[in-house]
């Protein structure tokens, strides 16, 4: 028989297998139901993957995904909300060298890249550590002229969509930490131009403890999905952190649009992301709660 040769393959001449990511969805990874996808590009142009287009439709999804998630995640201990964030910071942690190198994509150096994913990390372990002290520092007894023991104590708002900022993931980590820590759902617009990071985390938290709903992310144009996320009416909270300060038309029309049903609103002048974190960003988000009860019963 003749012998048979084996071709090795010249790896220029090997084409590269071009990902197409998807949404997070109630848990799950959906296509966007309009079936629309744009291309994210490195700083020098070049081709990265790519990136599902949410529509309208999908927001609509992933508030119905946050709504039914909010009374179990809510009714969670703090402690175990703790514990969760603190496995995210772990997982965050073993997929550190992806994290860094979809970094490094959008122009950060090596170092500055490392970090960002250390702040990242510090960040999520900084949160889970206020999840079961928080209503310690929030909540009070309250004096009152009478045979009354009245109390005041924190609760959650219900489903709050998020804009993040296009920092990509310390960014990211800075607006979407806060809100759940303390029993929130959350939607949340991913940066348009680096969505790469967001779509690793969704990967991360998708693996991790975190119940299905409680954290949805869509990544496209935020001038399309903010606006209906905006006027939707089961949707109790509003961060506008990612629009830029200088587009005051914009963040004008958003709250506007969120007068439908009082939505809180978290406007962008705020609160710096990029200074250490305080605890305003978790008590923005808290509705409280006071509660009378006669004494001696």
């Amino acid at each position: 028989m003749p012998e048979r040769t084996e071709r090795r393959l010249n790896p220029a001449e090997r084409l590269a297998v071009r990902k197409t990511y998807k949404l997070y969805i109630g848990g799950a990874f959906p296509r966007s139901e309009s079936g629309r996808s744009y291309p994210v590009t490195d700083t020098k142009g070049r081709f990265l993957a790519n990136a599902a287009q949410a529509s309208r439709k999908d927001a609509r999804d992933a508030a119905t995904a946050a709504r039914k998630a909010f009374p179990g995640w809510s009714a969670r201990t703090p402690y175990n909300r703790a514990q969760i964030l603190y496995r995210i910071a772990e997982m965050l942690e073993g997929r550190r060298d992806q994290f860094t190198g979809e970094l490094r994509h959008t122009g950060a150096t090596k170092t500055t890249a490392n970090a960002e994913v250390d702040a990242a990390i510090d960040r999520w372990v900084w949160y889970a550590g206020w999840a079961d002290k928080l209503t310690a520092i929030t909540g009070a007894a309250n004096p009152v002229a009478g045979p009354y023991f009245n109390f005041s104590t924190p609760e959650p708002t219900g489903v709050v969509a998020v804009i993040a900022p296009d920092s990509p993931l310390l960014g990211l980590v800075s607006v979407l930490a806060p809100v759940i820590v303390t029993g929130n759902t959350t939607i949340l617009i991913a940066s348009q131009p680096n969505p790469l990071p967001a779509i690793t985390l969704a990967e991360v938290l998708a693996t991790s403890d975190l119940p299905a709903g409680v954290v949805n992310i869509l990544t496209g144009h935020r001038t399309e999905l903010a606006p209906p996320l905006a006027s939707h009416m089961d949707i109790n909270a509003l961060d506008l952190t990612g629009i830029p300060h200088d587009q005051t038309h914009d963040l004008q029309d958003l709250q506007d649009q969120a007068t439908g049903n009082l939505k809180r609103l978290h406007h962008p002048t705020e609160t710096d992301w990029t200074t250490q974190p305080t605890t305003t960003r978790m008590t923005a988000f808290l509705e409280t709660k006071t509660v009378w009860h006669p004494v001696g019963i």
